[in-house]
């Protein structure tokens, strides 16, 4: 079921949204934490190690999948927040090619460079052979990885995080049992661990696949649907590759950071691997949070509603530190018996350093999840480039501290390099996040829908002009920078309503069609630019790509402040909590 993510209050849409998507996070992390456990537990040591050592670079590959996935869910989402299911559905497709050329080429690279990959970041010889196996097997089932991920961005555009939840839940319990048949009766060692997660990979992309094909056959569209855009995929990439870059850089990062931990041998190796793996839980499940909050965001900027994304940045926090708390106090108290699931000896030196690592870092993710948080609303309003510097700072950080505290302090301050990049990239998301200005990025997002609306055929729209009106003077509204608005609608005498109506948004706002960053008065502005002719309310649907609650204008509306005058309106700036908002106020 398709949810619009801006109506209802902020605190539970993004509860009821969110929750699935975290579930189907944990479920995903359940594909890598199954073939741990199996490898730890009926393998060995060296299994662990060699899977968890494949595990850093495949998140090269899924950090492709997740800015697939990050950039079509925000555009779908702004579209489908707009009304504009036409361009959504476009979105799509453009997304499924473009996804699968990428995708080709990444499976190309992977299967030509993986054991040079492994040897430069000083795989051990006894668990390289392991290693190259796993991942070799991993490339191959890529294609299932690319096209699940951007299923669910689909999904979650639309607001439904609870059918892939469905779909993963089910794969992923039955990953754990296809690992045991395959290791324990098969005797496939490490390739039985790769094996069956490819399979199961590839049950649940087929099913969120078919879902998502169902879904959209539901949603009606006029004309014919464009089955790739460039213009779209440029926007889709203007989102995507700075996420691309972000998660590669940071699976570049903890690359080079496991070629430090390599060093100290396989106990460390193994110890690391299976505690990464819980905290990878936990940060990458925000990190779907953080995504949901993108889409909450993105629907509400193109439904021109910046007041709920500032109530859903203090929702989004309550609900991510809700959940990371307790988290956070499994972790410290309870880590070392969380660990044994993926070891045979309990006296093991690697047991350990894993929760040596869990009791250092776990303190921290109540800094991390508001970081993510931030994060996914600059996201959702398209402010890449601060998002990415303070994620490069994060990295860089670590990579260095890594580096430099290793001979220093060991692996504890190489544990403790997580924590201060967390710090100091959290401080400047906030600051980024408190110093954007949403009223120019609400003007350049009603730009956009404006170029949009301009593009689409005129005549149609000059055509329903023409009957509103009952003139026979329609103009092309692709090239036509004037409005027409019927003496039917605004008589001569209303001086006042229809100086508001041509004054392009200045002196006057309304409840949603107002200067952008504005908020909640009910004089009722309309910038000339939209080009449309108005007879009463049951017609605003008819222009395309607005939302209903943006365009409603009838005479009742136009008449209800009649005496009201454009000059009376006083322009004044309103803090909002975290925010700032111009607005205009009578």
């Amino acid at each position: 079921m398709n949810k619009d993510l801006t109506v209802g209050k902020p605190t539970s849409v993004l509860w009821k949204f969110c929750l699935p998507l975290f579930g189907s996070i944990i479920f995903q992390q359940l594909y890598n934490l199954a073939d741990s456990f199996v490898a730890g537990k009926f393998i060995g040591d060296n299994a662990l190690a060699a899977v968890g050592n494949s595990y850093e670079i495949t998140l090269i590959f899924i950090a492709f999948a997740f800015g697939c996935n990050v950039g079509c869910s925000v555009i779908v989402s702004r579209y489908f927040g707009a009304k504009r299911f036409n361009d959504m559905k476009t979105a799509v497709f453009t997304t499924w090619i473009s996804g699968a050329v990428l995708c080709a080429v990444l499976m190309l690279v992977g299967l030509l460079a993986s054991k040079a990959i492994l040897l430069a970041i000083n795989t051990p010889l006894e668990i390289l052979a392991d290693s190259k196996l796993y991942l070799d097997i991993y490339v191959w089932g890529l294609p299932f990885v690319f096209f699940y991920n951007i299923s669910t961005g689909i999904f979650s555009a639309m607001g439904d995080s609870k059918t892939p939840f469905f779909f993963l839940a089910a794969s992923s319990l039955a990953n754990i049992g296809i690992d045991i048949l395959f290791v324990s009766v098969f005797n496939m060692g490490v390739a039985g661990v790769a094996w069956a997660t490819f399979l199961c990979q590839g049950v649940s992309c087929a099913l969120s696949m078919l879902f998502v094909l169902l879904r959209l056959k539901k949603v009606k569209t006029e004309g014919k649907i464009k089955i790739f855009s460039v213009p779209v995929l440029k926007q889709t990439a203007m989102i995507a590759v700075p996420s691309i870059i972000q998660q590669s850089f940071i699976s570049v990062g903890n690359i080079i950071i496991q070629s430090v931990i390599n060093a100290y041998g396989t106990s460390v190796m193994a110890g690391y691997s299976a505690a990464i793996k819980m905290n990878n839980l936990v940060t990458t499940s925000f990190s779907t949070l953080s995504t949901g909050i993108s889409n909450f965001t993105s629907q509400n900027l193109g439904a021109k509603k910046p007041d709920r994304i500032k109530k859903g940045f203090f929702s989004g926090l309550g609900i991510v530190w809700t959940l990371a708390i307790p988290l956070t106090l499994i972790y410290v108290f309870a880590g070392k018996y969380i660990l044994l699931i993926f070891m045979q000896d309990v006296t093991s030196s690697a047991l350990d350093y894993g929760v040596q690592f869990l009791t250092i870092v776990s303190p921290f993710y109540v800094l991390l999840t508001a970081k993510l948080v931030a994060d996914g609303v600059l996201r959702g309003v398209g402010i890449m480039s601060k998002y990415l510097i303070a994620t490069f700072t994060d990295l860089i950080l670590r990579v260095i501290l890594a580096e430099v505290f290793s001979p220093l302090f060991g692996t504890v301050g190489i544990w403790w390099a997580w924590p201060i990049g967390w710090a100091v990239s959290t401080a400047m998301s906030l600051i980024f996040l408190k110093t954007t200005k949403f009223d120019k990025l609400l003007l350049k997002e009603e730009k956009l829908q404006k170029q949009a609306s301009q593009n689409a055929d005129g005549n149609i729209i000059a055509d329903v002009s023409t009957d509103l009106s009952g003139q026979s003077k329609a103009t092309d509204t692709g090239n036509s920078d004037e409005t027409e608005i019927s003496d039917s609608v605004i008589s001569e005498s209303d001086a006042n309503s229809q100086a508001c109506a041509k004054s392009d948004y200045t002196g006057c706002s309304s409840d949603l069609t107002d200067a952008p960053g504005s908020f909640g008065d009910n004089s009722t502005c309309l910038k000339t630019s939209d080009k449309v002719s108005f007879a009463e309310k049951g017609n605003a649907e008819l222009l395309d790509g607005a939302d209903e609650n943006q365009v409603n204008l009838s005479e009742q509306d136009i008449s209800q402040d009649e005496s009201t005058s454009c000059g009376e309106a006083q322009t004044q700036k309103t803090k909002h909590g975290f925010f700032s908002f111009k607005s205009k106020r009578k």
